[in-house]
C-alpha cells in the first residue's frame, strides 16, 4: 500500500515539474504545503503517534472496551479542539508564517503575497490530516495496516485532479494546487472512518485535557514533538535558507527531497509504523528479549535495504531526476542543480530510516527525553552546518548539512540503547554487514560501468524510462544476486 502511494507521489510530482516547472511561483507553493505538512509530522504521525500508541496499547491490554472507549473519545475531542485552535490561530498568522519560514520571500513582493495566499488554503489540511493520523494510529494499533498506508494515495490523485483540471481555470494557476491539498485532507479524513467504524471505536469528541489518559499522552507528546521530528525540524530550516538563494532553491530542494523520501516511505515509515506497537506490547508485556529482538529485525532490514538504496540514489542521481521530471518546463539546468542536492540528501538516507526506526525504541518505553536532547543536538548542528556549507556549495551545502545532522542523531540514539542494554544485537552482525556491503560494492561497479549519466540529457522520454528501467532492474538483480551468493537468504527478511 505504502509503495502504491508513493508512485502515486512520483506521478503527482512528475506533472507538477511538467506544467509548472521551477519558479517562483513553485516555490511559493511548496512553502505553503511545507508549513502545514511540517506541522502535521510534528504533532500527527510524529510526535501524536508516538505518545498515543503505547498508552492506547495499556488500555487495550486491560481488555476493558468500555475504558479504551472513553480514552478514544476524550482524546479525539481534545486534539480536535487544540487543532481547530491552531488552524484558525495559522490562517490569520499566514504573513507572520511566512515571513518566519521563508524570509527571503519578502524582497521578492509578488513571491511573498502569493505564498501567503496559498497557505491561507493549505492550512486547514494540519486540521483533517492530523485527525487522519489519529484516526490511524486506532487502526495501527489493531494491526489493520492497509487503509492507513493507503490513505496518502488521495493526496496524490486529489493533486494531479487539481493540477489538470482546475489549473486552466485560476488566473494564477498555481492556486489550484493548494485547492488539491485541502481537499485532499478532508477527503483522507472521510476515507478512515468505516474502518475504525467497523472496530467499534469511531470516536465521539469530548473534551478530555483533565482525563487521566490524556494528560499521560500530552505529557509524552510534548518532549516528543523533538524527539521524531528532528529531520523535518531541519528540512523546513533548509527551506528558510534557501529562500535567501537564487530562485528555484526551494524547488531544487523539493524534489531532491521527494526521490529521498520514496525509499524513506516505503521502508523507513513502513517499518517505524509496524515496529512501534510491536515495541510497546513487549514493553507492556516486560518481555526485554522480545523487545531487543524487535529493534534487531528492524535494523537489519534497514542496513539490508537502506544502503543499497542509499547509494542507489548517489550514482543515479540525475538519470533519476531527468527521467521523472526533464520535461517541458523542468530544464537541463534544474536537472543537474536538483542533482547535486538530491546526492547530498542521498547519502544521508540510511541515517534518515536509521531515526524512525531507532526513536520507537525509546518512545515505546515512554522515554521522550533522550530523543529530545539527541534531537537538539542534531538541529543545533544542522545550523551551524548550514552557515557554513551554504557559501561553498549553495542549495547542496544546505542539504548535505542535514545529512551530517541526521548521522549525528543516528548515532547517539544507537549508541544510547546499546549502551543501556535495552536494545542487545543478535549474533551474526559482523558477518551480515560484510555481506551487504560486497553486495552493494558490486551493485556499484555494475552502475558506474553501464550508466553515463549525460547520456539522458539527449534522450526522448522513451529512451530515458527504457535505460533507467534496464539500469535500476539489472543494478536489484546484481544486489540480489551478489547477496544470494554470500549466503543471505529469504528467511533473513522475515526472521522477527
Amino acid at each position: 500500500m505504502t509503495l502504491i502511494s508513493r508512485i502515486m507521489g512520483f506521478v503527482r510530482d512528475m506533472l507538477i515539474a511538467n506544467l509548472f516547472g521551477v519558479s517562483a511561483a513553485t516555490d511559493a507553493f511548496f512553502v505553503a504545503f511545507k508549513i502545514p505538512n511540517f506541522l502535521r509530522r510534528l504533532f500527527a504521525e510524529g510526535a501524536f503517534a508516538h505518545a498515543f500508541v503505547p498508552v492506547l496499547m495499556d488500555y487495550k491490554q486491560t481488555g476493558d472496551q468500555r475504558e479504551l472507549k472513553l480514552f478514544i473519545d476524550r482524546t479525539a475531542g481534545t486534539l480536535a479542539g487544540i487543532l481547530l485552535m491552531l488552524t484558525l490561530a495559522g490562517i490569520i498568522a499566514t504573513p507572520l508564517l511566512i515571513l518566519f519560514f521563508a524570509p527571503g520571500f519578502l524582497w521578492e513582493g509578488d513571491q511573498y503575497s502569493m505564498a501567503v495566499a496559498m497557505l491561507r488554503i493549505t492550512f486547514p489540511y494540519l486540521l483533517f490530516i492530523s485527525l487522519t493520523a489519529f484516526a490511524g494510529s486506532i487502526l495501527n494499533t489493531h494491526a489493520k495496516f492497509a487503509v492507513p498506508a493507503i490513505t496518502p494515495v488521495l493526496l496524490n490523485i486529489c493533486m494531479i485532479i487539481a493540477a489538470i483540471w482546475l489549473a486552466p481555470l485560476f488566473g494564477q494557476p498555481i492556486l489550484a494546487l493548494a485547492w488539491g491539498v485541502f481537499a485532499a485532507g478532508l477527503l483522507q479524513m472521510l476515507f478512515q472512518i468505516p474502518a475504525v467504524w467497523k472496530l467499534g471505536l469511531l470516536p465521539r469528541f469530548r473534551w478530555g485535557w483533565g482525563d487521566a489518559g490524556v494528560r499521560r499522552v500530552i505529557k509524552l507528546m510534548v518532549p516528543a514533538i523533538f524527539a521524531v521530528s528532528v529531520v523535518q525540524v531541519n528540512l523546513l530550516f533548509d527551506t528558510l535558507v534557501a529562500s535567501f538563494l537564487s530562485s528555484g532553491s526551494v524547488s531544487w530542494l523539493y524534489y531532491s527531497d521527494r526521490l529521498v523520501e520514496f525509499p524513506l516511505g516505503i521502508l523507513g515509515v513502513a517499518i517505524a509504523t509496524v515496529v512501534l506497537p510491536s515495541l510497546s506490547k513487549n514493553h507492556a508485556a516486560d518481555d526485554s528479549v522480545a523487545f531487543s529482538k524487535s529493534l534487531d529485525w528492524g535494523l537489519k532490514l534497514v542496513v539490508l535495504i537502506g544502503l543499497p538504496a542509499t547509494l542507489g540514489l548517489v550514482l543515479l542521481a540525475r538519470p533519476l531526476l531527468s527521467t521523472l521530471f526533464q520535461y517541458n518546463e523542468f530544464s537541463a539546468i534544474d536537472v543537474d542543480m536538483a542533482g547535486k542536492s538530491l546526492m547530498a540528501f542521498a547519502l544521508g538516507l540510511l541515517a534518515f530510516i536509521l531515526i524512525k526506526v531507532l526513536v520507537p525504541g525509546f518512545t515505546s518505553r515512554l522515554d521522550t527525553k533522550t530523543p529530545v536532547r539527541f534531537g537538539l543536538y542534531s538541529i543545533l548542528s544542522n545550523v551551524l552546518l548550514n552557515l557554513v556549507l551554504v557559501f561553498p556549495l549553495a542549495h547542496a551545502g544546505v542539504a548535505l548539512a542535514t545529512t551530517l545532522s541526521a548521522y549525528l542523531n543516528a548515532g547517539l540514539l544507537l549508541a544510547t540503547l546499546l549502551k543501556q542494554k535495552v536494545y542487545q544485537p543478535g549474533s551474526g552482525w559482523g558477518l551480515f554487514i560484510l555481506r551487504v556491503v560486497l553486495a552493494c560494492g558490486c551493485m556499484a561497479l555494475f552502475l558506474l560501468y553501464f550508466v553515463d549519466a549525460q547520456n539522458w540529457l539527449g534522450w526522448d522520454v522513451s529512451q530515458r524510462g527504457l535505460q533507467l528501467t534496464i539500469a535500476v532492474g539489472l543494478a536489484m538483480l546484481v544486489y540480489l544476486f551478489a547477496l544470494g551468493l554470500s549466503g543471505i537468504r529469504i528467511r533473513h527478511l522475515t526472521e522477527h
